[in-house]
């Protein structure tokens, strides 16, 4: 199989819009049992993977749509969580593909460099969105709600993207699809 390189465009939205029907169906998996998938967190991991491969502006769109489109085919996740998802796993996605693909050397510390600064800020931007979201019916967003919300429940999940996603990017890594790599540095002649 051929590498995918994130200059191509065309295997980016190819790859992107793969990551994108994965997200719509994994959730399938822990769906039947809501308090599962709440803490495992299926919709994450494609959104995080594909930001590493395609980059960060195919990994924030498919972040931001994914459960938009969800909701809008499915009814889940339910309004106004859909729309705090939406700002959430676009910044996921963003944020991994920016730093993982502008780091010099794309090895396993950068990747987990890349997904826990990610999970950070992602998390960040879901309490604001959270805060005005619920901010709009009148309610407050506690300190508590983020806490249990974006850390306590998920822990779960956050462990299974730490140890899933590396072991599927060195997989891809051996394969040959999506390669490690160095920066290489040039030597300049004088004279």
């Amino acid at each position: 199989m051929k590498e995918i390189s994130t200059k191509n465009p065309i295997q980016n939205l190819a790859a992107a819009a793969m990551f994108m029907s994965v997200g719509m169906v994994l959730p399938f998996f822990t769906g039947q049992i809501p308090q599962i998938g709440s803490m495992l967190l299926p919709m994450h991991l494609p959104v995080l993977v594909c930001g590493l491969i395609c980059g960060w502006q195919y990994g924030g769109i498919v972040g931001f749509i994914l459960p938009l489109m969800r909701y809008t085919f499915l009814g889940m996740p339910p309004m106004p969580n859909c729309v705090t998802m939406a700002f959430e796993l676009a910044a996921y996605g963003a944020i991994s593909g920016f730093l993982y693909n502008s780091s010099k050397w794309q090895c396993i510390v950068s990747l987990y460099r890349s997904l826990l600064t990610a999970m950070i800020g992602g998390r960040v931007v879901w309490g604001i969105a959270s805060v005005v979201m619920i901010g709009m019916n009148g309610n407050a967003f506690t300190w508590q709600m983020f806490m249990a919300g974006a850390f306590l429940n998920a822990i779960p999940g956050i462990i299974l993207q730490l140890v899933f996603i590396p072991a599927l990017m060195v997989a891809l890594n051996r394969t040959g699809i999506v390669r490690f790599h160095r920066e290489q540095k040039v030597a300049v002649k004088e004279g």
